[in-house]
């Protein structure tokens, strides 16, 4: 009678939780890719989220707190997105240490993370517009070159959150509703910004703002084809 060989002593070692890399890369760039044995990729990108870091910091010393909140949000968070993005996959069968940020940005721009990523910042934009409007309750916002108050100035205020709350989710869902919800608002906006440089003048803030909706709004119409 022949005996049973003893089991081997060792096991091989079971990859790491999905969720795991992920949380990891969202606590410290570059952590998760290194516990998926990625050490060069995850040490060159906490490299690059120092220097997107330090840049954002001398942009702040030289201009403003606003403008380095600016650039964090356009810049750096999706950056430090990305890399998350990237730390929940493996590397699909390429050999040990291929999968670059490369294959990672293909497929979140093949299915529209970029769009569902500035839907998420319209949810945060509506939550700051809300906290100004109780912080300062007092605050007119200009509208086709007048400055409502009372329940009027509170109106022209009050519709912001909600919009932004609604196009948000219909980003974040790719609908084809949010992208024409979105055109409309951004046109009132664009509007009624033309009109107020006629009234009131130049302003860095209402420049800035204005610039910044025209290059957003031709973004998304770039990739409106992404929306269902």
């Amino acid at each position: 009678m022949s005996e049973t060989p003893p089991a081997s002593s060792s096991v091989p070692s079971s990859p790491p939780p999905a969720w795991l890399p992920v949380l990891l890369s969202g606590f410290l760039p570059g952590l998760g890719q290194v516990r998926l044995g990625r050490p060069r990729q995850g040490l060159w990108i906490i490299a690059v989220t120092l220097l997107l870091i330090l840049i954002g910091h001398g942009l702040g010393r030289m201009t403003d707190l606003s403008a380095e909140i600016f650039y964090f949000m356009l810049i750096v968070l999706p950056w430090w997105a990305l890399q998350a993005y990237d730390a929940s996959f493996g590397d699909d069968g390429r050999p040990a240490g291929r999968r670059t940020l490369i294959h990672s940005l293909k497929q979140a721009w093949s299915e529209g993370h970029d769009l569902r990523y500035l839907g998420a910042l319209f949810f945060l934009s509506a939550f700051m517009d809300l906290y100004i409007i109780v912080v300062n309750p007092d605050y007119a916002l200009p509208v086709f070159c007048s400055k409502p108050t009372g329940w009027l100035g509170l109106a022209a205020k009050a519709q912001s959150p909600p919009s932004h709350l609604l196009i948000g989710y219909g980003f974040v869902r790719l609908r084809r509703w949010a992208l024409v919800f979105y055109l409309v608002y951004a046109a009132y906006q664009l509007i009624s910004a033309m009109v107020n440089y006629v009234c009131f003048g130049y302003g860095r803030i209402r420049t800035v703002m204005f610039v910044t909706l025209l290059l957003f709004t031709g973004y998304i119409l770039w990739r409106r084809d992404r929306f269902v």
